[in-house]
């Protein structure tokens, strides 16, 4: 025995919320690039887009991956093996009846849609079966919704900041998360890889 523990088992998560800014796009394309079909285990992402601009993040992940992506719309329900995106110029939140729910709120850290808030709502429908993974980005975004999903006993996760394109979004996380730190930081293709492993936990 060389004292190393093992690691602790991976739980069984039923949505994976994502986090990205700058440098976000080929952070995400990186992470969901190939993944493994069938896929079941639902995915959110918010990624930092100007506003008063149609996003055609949909268009262009869907036409490069192999499962289903769209827009989160209010009121829809979150759909297993889909890659949603929170639309441009709402904050994306989820309802504890696990559908989507848009808001004209005020930026958050001057960013609308909002990761933490995305995060924080996730976390209170989700509890312990939420994943959360913050990637590269500008500011510190992120950062608080990552601890409210610890704090509700989910999956966190962070790139870490030397693989990260900008590094601020994933150091502020885990400056914030000191001293126990997130359950994983990780360069983005052991993400990828981690996130392979949560789907082949999730049950349809």
């Amino acid at each position: 025995m060389n004292g190393v523990p093992a690691p602790a088992p991976l739980p069984a998560v039923d949505l994976v919320a994502i986090g990205a800014s700058a440098g976000g796009i080929d952070a995400l394309m990186r992470l969901f690039h190939d993944l493994p079909q069938p896929w079941r285990l639902p995915l959110v992402a918010v990624l930092h887009l100007p506003e008063g601009r149609d996003s055609r993040l949909a268009e262009i992940f869907g036409r490069r991956l192999g499962l289903p992506v769209r827009e989160a719309q209010d009121k829809a329900p979150v759909a297993p093996g889909t890659l949603h995106f929170a639309p441009p110029g709402y904050h994306l939140f989820i309802e504890r009846e696990r559908v989507f729910s848009l808001s004209c709120e005020p930026p958050v850290l001057y960013s609308r849609p909002s990761i933490d808030l995305l995060m924080e709502t996730a976390a209170d429908a989700y509890g312990p079966r939420l994943a959360g993974l913050l990637l590269t980005g500008a500011n510190e975004d992120g950062a608080r919704g990552l601890a409210a999903i610890g704090a509700a006993g989910g999956l966190t996760a962070v790139q870490r900041p030397d693989d990260a394109a900008v590094p601020q979004m994933p150091q502020a996380a885990l400056d914030l998360l000191r001293p126990r730190g997130p359950d994983h930081v990780l360069p983005l293709p052991r993400l990828r890889q981690l996130l392979m492993q949560l789907d082949s936990l999730h049950a349809p």
